[in-house]
This record gives structure tokens, C-alpha cells and sequence, in this order.
């Protein structure tokens, strides 16, 4: 018997009897239930704002349903708070880190277990304890580091550590491999199998398709706060998952590569969002975006030469840390360092030299932007409105003598053509990932720039979310814009991309279309120099 079908004939570990939780006029869990078998990787899937993080927090303690009922192991559970969860056997590793970055990777670990002898602290037992657990995760790291010196890739790693460290009986992940690059999720994959052939359950929700395919035995599917469908997950397909979380057969998850109607039409519906500057006019492939004759971006590094044209969108592929982030923030202007001969053609306007290390507002005010990976950390003003982080974009041509525009019906528009959801007074903070990557967007779209240049374009975004993205990003340049993306998911830049740059240790190694390229050739490029 495999242990997929050992999974689904184990006793279960856990139940929730049609549970329910309101936030106000909000139902965000209405009469779900849902069961876990012990030994099982239980994928819980769904657009954002289906109920996923809700659904797990009461387990883990951090929300008490409002109605309904949760049982381990034949036993009816009350959990007042996450310790008490801790203390029944939930280990949860949240989307958002909880490292704490001035204490060392073992202070991190043993945080609220940590050994003592005579009374004091046994910081010897203490990194005894550390290496253990790093060791059975498989995590290379030195215990003495401080975590503010990890990457997110590694903190994230951390924080799974930390799970295995406190040996519950259920785990949940959410969204773990987000940061994380293919080998590190080879590794996740590895321990995740452990510990089901240890008999836990784990709960895993991810938005990655191919992920909950290659990992999971079961799944659960919510919408808008209710329970689809729990089945197997050998009884699905990638079409019947999709269709089930959007509510809605997906036809193409990308849109078309760029053609002459399809840039006409999507220029006629840049220019209706009256008021705003736009791209509507421009010629597609009129000039190149960024003529990128020498740019070197940190010192004794490799020189990279390359035309981003406008209608186009070109992918940055390569393993993790192969200096496709450094090139973007480079060209930026956010490296100081970075010697730069870069050609920035603007939309009708004058070629010029494109501005560097002087910070990404000097590049923005001259048309290219940046869309960071850390959309909470760089991006956006989670405190902030929706209507007031999109009408930023409108601020970056003014002095400081001069009125801010008054553009309320147009950013109106603009966030109906974004299709955001909500109300436009409510916290960015408060927004699912894909509508706070949207509104990132949307600042850009409002400014009027004529070039952007994305890290991760749709991390940590469902997959209804994906699709809208990619949209927009295709009317952009079918306007007359022109994108570079930096993504770690092959898939989406085979899917979304006319061109794929790959690089390796900082060189660009290969230039391939997109459209008939394979993950397997990618790799290849990236792993082999071309």
C-alpha cells in the first residue's frame, strides 16, 4: 500500500464541524467542515479571500469560530490563543515571517523552549538543540547568525525549522515556498514526505498548481467562505482544480502574445481612462524602451548589454542569486555602484540617458518604474487607502510648490479597470496579495510611465488574480509599454513573456523567444552557458 493510500484510510487527526466566523458584516467561514487524516498532505486551495488563512487560524488558535466545532484525535478541542494550539500539537508556518531579526538562528529556535541549567541559560545546549533541528530539516545555517542577516529565502526556512522544533502532530503551511528557490523547495518537498511517513497531517496552502499536484494526496477546495469540494487529489486535473477555485472554466491563464488588432484595441482602452496620462498613439515597437548598451551592476561584475523593445515583455530566468534582481535594481538607479550606459527612449519624447544611482524616483520621473518583490516592505502604504496609494502615481512630475492633482473619478476608473474589489477607503494593508499587487500596478498605470520593471510578478497571488494581472500587463504593452520581469516560476515567463533572457552569475547567458521554450531548455541555459 502507497502512502497516498495509506493517508486516506488513516483515522483522522482532524475535524471541523461547520464552523463559521463573521469579521463584522463579513462572513468569511459560513457552516465548513472539513476533515484531516493523519500521515496525509492535505492541500487547501481557493482565490484569495476564500476562507484558507481564516479556516487554518482557528485552528491554530489565533481566531475562535463564532458557531461549530473542532475535534483531534477523537477529542473536542478549545483553543483561547496560539499557545494553547502550540500546546495541543498545531505547528503553523505563516505567510507572514515571525523571525525575530536581532536574536541569533538558535535563539530563534529554541524562542520560549530555550534550556537552561542552574537557572541560567545553556547557550551551548541551546546551538546543540539548533543544529538538531537543522539538521533533520536539511537547512544548511550557521546557528550563530543573527536572522536579521538571512535572506527571506532562509527565513522562511527558519520559520519551518521552528515548526519541526516544537514536533506537533499538525502542521500548516501557508504559502511556504513563496520565497523560496527550486532547490529550497526540493528541500521543503523532502521534509514534507517525513514527516507524513511520520504520521502528522499537514495542512498546505499554496496558490502554485503544480506544486499541490507534486505534493499533496488530498485537497479541499472554499469559496467565498464555503467548502466546494474535499477529494482526492489523483481524482483531479489542473482544469477541474481551476474551475472549482474561480468558480469559472479558466480558458488560458495568459493572454495572447501581442498582435497589430490586439495592440490597436488595447490602446483605444488606455486612452478612455480620460484625464490620465497614457500610452494610446504610441506605435508598437516604434523604439526601443531601454537601449541597455553597458551596464555593470556591482563592481568587477560582468557586463550586460541588451534592448528591451516597447511592446514586449522579456523575462529574466536563471537560478536563485544570479544577479537578475542586482540588474533590475540597477537599472532602477537603486544600486550606487552600478556603471551604467542605458538609453531610455520615452513615449514621445527625446532619448536620454536614464538616471542612475539616484534612487528609483529619478527613473520614475522620467518614466521607468519599479514594482518590487516586497510589495508590504517597498511598495505600498498598507495603512494608506486604495485611492490614496494609486493617486501617488500622479505626484511624481510635482516640486514641492506645487498642488497635488484632484483625480477622483479617474482613479475611479482606473481601479474598475483594475477590477479591485472592496471599497476604495479601505486599508491597503487589509487588500488580498493579488489586489495589492494591482494596486502597485495601478500607481504606475496612473503616473502615465512608459516602461516597468517587476520583480515577481504575481508572488503569493491566486490564480484568478494571476490571470488579471497578466492582462493588464499585456494591454500595457500592447499600448506602446514595454516590461521587464524577473521571476523564479518558469512556467510564467514561458507563458507570459515574448522574450526570456537567461542568466548566470551575473551574465546574460542566452536570448530565447518565449513562445516553444521549456522549463528543461531553461534550466539548461541556466546551468550550462550557452
Amino acid at each position: 500500500m502507497n502512502t497516498h493510500t495509506k493517508a486516506q484510510t488513516a483515522p483522522y487527526r482532524i475535524e471541523l464541524r461547520k464552523v463559521s466566523k463573521q469579521f463584522g458584516s463579513t462572513a468569511a467561514l459560513s457552516d465548513v467542515s472539513l476533515s484531516g487524516r493523519a500521515g496525509s498532505i492535505h492541500a487547501l486551495t481557493g482565490e484569495n479571500g476564500a476562507g484558507k488563512s481564516t479556516l487554518m487560524k482557528l485552528l491554530a488558535g489565533v481566531y475562535q469560530p463564532d458557531a461549530g466545532e473542532l475535534w483531534m484525535d477523537g477529542r473536542q478541542l478549545r483553543l483561547g490563543s496560539p499557545a494553547a494550539a502550540r500546546r495541543a500539537g498545531v505547528s503553523t508556518v505563516f505567510q507572514e515571517l515571525t523571525v525575530l531579526p536581532n536574536l541569533s538562528v538558535a535563539e530563534n529556535l529554541c524562542l520560549g523552549r530555550e534550556p537552561r541549567r542552574f537557572g541560567m541559560l545553556d547557550r551551548e545546549a541551546m546551538r546543540r538543540a539548533a543544529g538538531a533541528v537543522l539538521h533533520r530539516v536539511g537547512i544548511e545555517l550557521d546557528v550563530d547568525r543573527l536572522c536579521g542577516s538571512l535572506s527571506i529565502g532562509e527565513q522562511q526556512l527558519l520559520e519551518i525549522a521552528k515548526g519541526v522544533a516544537a514536533d506537533a502532530r499538525v502542521f500548516i503551511f501557508d504559502e511556504p515556498t513563496a520565497p523560496l528557490n527550486r532547490a529550497e523547495v526540493d528541500k521543503l518537498e523532502r521534509l514534507l514526505r517525513r514527516l507524513a511517513a511520520d504520521g502528522k497531517l499537514i495542512f498546505y496552502i499554496s496558490h502554485r498548481l503544480e506544486e499541490i499536484f507534486r505534493f499533496c494526496d488530498m485537497a479541499t477546495v472554499l469559496k467565498d467562505g464555503k467548502h466546494v469540494l474535499t477529494a482526492p487529489i489523483a481524482t483531479l486535473s489542473a482544469e477541474s482544480l481551476v474551475t472549482l477555485m474561480v468558480g469559472r472554466p479558466l480558458q488560458s491563464l495568459f493572454p495572447p502574445r501581442a498582435t497589430a488588432t490586439a495592440a490597436a484595441a488595447a490602446a483605444a482602452t488606455v486612452a478612455a481612462v480620460a484625464g490620465l496620462p497614457g500610452l494610446a498613439g504610441l506605435p508598437r515597437n516604434s523604439a526601443s524602451a531601454l537601449d541597455v548598451r553597458k551596464l555593470v551592476a556591482r563592481t568587477g561584475g560582468p557586463t550586460v548589454s541588451f534592448k528591451l523593445e516597447r511592446g514586449q515583455i522579456i523575462g529574466l530566468a536563471g537560478l536563485e542569486g544570479q544577479g537578475q534582481r542586482e540588474l533590475l535594481r540597477a537599472l532602477a538607479g537603486e544600486l550606487a555602484g552600478a556603471e551604467r550606459d542605458v538609453v531610455h527612449q520615452p513615449v514621445g519624447g527625446v532619448a536620454s540617458a536614464l538616471a542612475g544611482g539616484k534612487g528609483s524616483g529619478a527613473t520614475v520621473r522620467q518614466g521607468v518604474a519599479l514594482i518590487p518583490e516586497d510589495r508590504k516592505g517597498e511598495g505600498l502604504f498598507l495603512e494608506m487607502s486604495i485611492h490614496a496609494n494609486l493617486e501617488l502615481g500622479l505626484l511624481r512630475e510635482l516640486g514641492l510648490a506645487r498642488m497635488a492633482p484632484q483625480a477622483g473619478r479617474e482613479l475611479e476608473q482606473l481601479a474598475d479597470r483594475l477590477q479591485l474589489r472592496g471599497a476604495r477607503s479601505s486599508a491597503v494593508g487589509a487588500l488580498s496579495g493579488g489586489n495589492q499587487q494591482k494596486v502597485m500596478l495601478g500607481r504606475w498605470l496612473a503616473a502615465g510611465v512608459d516602461t516597468l520593471l517587476i520583480e515577481q510578478p504575481t508572488r503569493g497571488v491566486d490564480v484568478g488574480a494571476k490571470a488579471e494581472i497578466y492582462r493588464l500587463l499585456r494591454q500595457f504593452t500592447d499600448a506602446g509599454g514595454a516590461v521587464l520581469a524577473v521571476s523564479g516560476d518558469l512556467l510564467e515567463l514561458i507563458g507570459l513573456c515574448d522574450r526570456i533572457l537567461v542568466m548566470r552569475q551575473g551574465a546574460i547567458v542566452a536570448d530565447v523567444p518565449a513562445e516553444g521554450a521549456t522549463e528543461e531548455q531553461l534550466l539548461g541555459l541556466a546551468l550550462v552557458a550557452a
